[in-house]
């Protein structure tokens, strides 16, 4: 009853708030019943019945004062709401941050905006929470236990009541489940639905990113049964209506410790000299049918994740490593695109179609590299090699011109023993072969949408198709990139538009400098990130108009997508259905870009997670290292060989008092005007290392 007299003062006055006691007098509240009545003010409040401001006034909530979008929260508890209108991003204290956790869809009551402030609301409603499961370290009590998440994003321990504890101990790696949380000044009640051993055990470090990150651990005995159900022999007919590339000579190119060879390559010269590249993509559509309970779980996962230790697979092994897989000396369906290609990188005409072929011979990276580099090899197909490394070339230099981006930035491979610890980091080379992989897969890929866009289109209108989009950076993020770089002493004219020629012309200018590496990721950062979508606004990064994935469909669904419509559209375009086939689409699209993202985090985190792992090992060792980062509290320097990044903190700069030059990224002393910029090369010595927390701290070595 209070609840709508005090619901109809607000909307009585619904340009203007009160204070809870001046509402109490108006609507006439004792005081033996002000302290329910202050109760039932912050509770609508907090349920998004009424509206409360950061001083403690109320009033009627205001459609406009709402925004909905995804919490990204920050270690120090606060976060920032990116926003599903593409508006700017809300700032949202710790204190408003409600039930909500990291990554959570949230509602939020917009604060009425001061002249040049940022926007800043509180959260009302938690739409949909981001995880399942959260991992962490059980705490048991004599009464109760928690969970202390392994996420610092995650600021509040989970409350396990008696019973719900699954007989873990304390000490151990848990995976937990929220059950209940209404009220902010409590912390979360949930249960543990899975006890993965104490953290020093042989393989609970990369589990625990399995579980943090909703992966899925295997497949359901029903899908296991349907792939199992799957002839490994192709029927004459299918082989009769296809294209019989059996006798060409095809071969793949793949990693030494690969599995599933989900593309082969071919190549020869013509009479007019014109080359004509093959790229034979295995036939996973055939197999995987639309809507099969294969296909809902390939959606559900919508890539395979590539983790330190094992890879989380898109489809079960007997499709992924045998039946679709590109096995030498065996018969395989597949979907081709044969490009005649000219003596400029140009495709003068191409054909795509389904096809079968039987790979001459798989090849390793390091196996075609050694053939590139002409040194002795006793095996066949050194022809072709050469002449693909040939095509390659002129592909690149093509892309190049165009404008295209080449980043070059280093990865590294973490070598493990038997009981998953790390041995060896070392840094992955990339050869003349992967880029000749590379280019051919993105020839590929460019020709089969420009064949969708401007071959099957009909006057004006386009098919519907999932692309693969990079639109262009912000000009915001871009005055802040020139920035950056003029502060380094490398500056791009202020004047000019960013284009992807000018970044490419202006990173080919910085090669060999001792920043290359520090600029190319501040680049990639000041970029959007790649997605899928049904609107084609082409590849910024790439300089393309037209592109999409078409080359990976056994760890892919977007490619499995892609030649279900090339399929469909070689019968024959029907734009009866064109509304309501690409909502269905662009469905697929925002699933499968949120499945990406999620697998690459999941990557970066067992790498890191390793890479800390390894330092620990190394404690008072010293390395070579460049400043990758400069902050008021330190600055941080990654080891060049191994690319782990550390801390040094200013309270171990003992020579000087630093302050930090924010604009130019650098510390500086008051006193000996010593400084530490970003780009320097240092040498620095482990003191710390936390692999909990994923924190490597160093001093300058003596």
């Amino acid at each position: 009853m209070i609840l709508k007299k005090i619901q109809g003062l607000l909307a009585g006055n619904p340009n203007r708030t009160f204070k809870p006691k001046e509402m109490a007098r108006k609507l006439g509240v004792s005081k033996t019943d002000y302290t329910k009545f202050r109760d039932t003010l912050k509770r609508a409040a907090r349920d998004g019945k009424i509206a409360k401001d950061r001083g403690n006034n109320f009033g009627a909530i205001k459609r406009l004062a709402m925004i909905e979008g995804q919490l990204h929260v920050k270690t120090q508890g606060y976060g920032f709401l990116i926003a599903e209108d593409g508006g700017p991003d809300v700032f949202v204290s710790q204190k408003n941050m409600g039930t909500a956790l990291h990554k959570d869809v949230v509602q939020v009551q917009l604060y009425a905006e001061g002249r040049g402030k940022n926007r800043e609301g509180r959260v009302i409603k938690v739409v949909e929470r981001a995880r399942q499961n959260i991992v962490g370290i059980y705490r048991k009590t004599k009464q109760y236990g928690f969970v202390v998440p392994d996420d610092l994003k995650i600021t509040r321990d989970i409350f396990i009541p008696p019973g719900e504890n699954e007989k873990a101990e304390s000490g151990q790696k848990v995976v937990a489940k929220i059950i209940s949380w209404t009220d902010e000044r409590t912390n979360p009640e949930g249960k543990i639905v899975e006890v993965l051993g104490f953290p020093e055990d042989p393989g609970v470090d990369v589990m625990s990113v399995v579980k943090a990150f909703d992966l899925p651990t295997s497949f359901s005995t029903g899908i296991e049964n349907e792939a199992e159900e799957i002839s490994t022999a192709i029927p004459r007919d299918e082989i009769k209506r296809r294209l019989d590339l059996r006798k060409e000579t095809c071969f793949t190119i793949d990693p030494e410790d690969a599995k599933d060879f989900d593309d082969a390559v071919s190549i020869k010269i013509l009479r007019n000299n014109n080359y004509e590249l093959g790229v034979h993509i295995a036939h996973v559509s055939y197999y995987v049918r639309p809507g099969s309970v294969l296909d809902k779980e390939a959606l559900r996962r919508g890539t395979s994740v590539y983790l330190v230790d094992r890879v989380v697979p898109m489809l079960p092994e007997k499709l992924s490593n045998e039946i679709c897989s590109l096995r030498p000396k065996e018969d395989r369906l597949t979907f081709s695109c044969i490009m005649e290609v000219n003596s400029e990188g140009k495709v003068v005409d191409y054909n795509i179609c389904e096809s079968v072929i039987n790979s001459k011979r798989r090849f390793t990276y390091e196996e075609v590299q050694q053939i590139i580099d002409a040194k002795p090899w006793r095996g066949k197909l050194v022809k072709e090699i050469r002449l693909m490394h040939q095509l390659s070339r002129v592909l690149i230099k093509r892309r190049k011109n165009l404008g295209s981006l080449d980043f070059d930035i280093p990865e590294v491979k973490v070598e493990l023993d038997a009981d998953g610890k790390p041995v060896a980091i070392k840094k992955r080379e990339r050869l003349d072969s992967h880029r000749l992989v590379e280019e051919f897969m993105l020839l590929a890929n460019q020709t089969v949408t420009e064949h969708v866009v401007l071959k099957l289109g009909e006057q004006g209108r386009v098919p519907p198709f999932i692309y693969r989009i990079h639109e262009e950076p912000s000009k915001e993020k871009m005055d802040d990139f020139k920035k950056f770089v003029k502060a380094l002493g490398h500056p791009i004219d202020a004047h000019k538009k960013v284009t992807t020629r000018l970044l490419s012309q202006y990173l080919a200018s910085l090669k060999g400098e001792p920043e290359q590496v520090i600029v190319e990721e501040v680049t990639l950062r000041s970029m959007m990130k790649a997605k899928y979508s049904t609107d084609n606004v082409g590849h910024f990064g790439l300089a393309f108009k037209h592109y999409t994935h078409f080359t990976s469909p056994i760890r892919r669904y977007p490619d499995l997508v892609v030649h279900r419509l090339l399929q469909e559209y070689g019968q024959g375009v029907d734009f009866s259905d064109a509304k309501s086939k690409k909502t269905r689409l662009e469905a697929i699209a925002t699933k499968v870009s949120d499945r990406e993202r999620v697998a690459l985090e999941a990557e970066r985190e067992s790498i890191k997670m390793k890479k800390v792992e390894y330092m620990k090992r190394h404690l008072g060792d010293e390395f070579e290292g460049v400043i990758s980062g400069v902050v008021s509290f330190g600055i941080f320097v990654e080891v060049v060989d191994i690319l782990v990044e550390g801390l040094v903190h200013i309270s171990d700069l003992a020579d000087d008092y630093y302050f930090h030059d924010e604009k130019n990224h650098r510390l500086v002393g008051q006193s000996s005007e010593k400084t530490y910029r970003l780009g320097d090369k240092i040498k620095v010595q482990v003191v710390r290392v936390d692999v909990a927390e994923r924190v490597v701290d160093f001093v300058l070595a003596p």
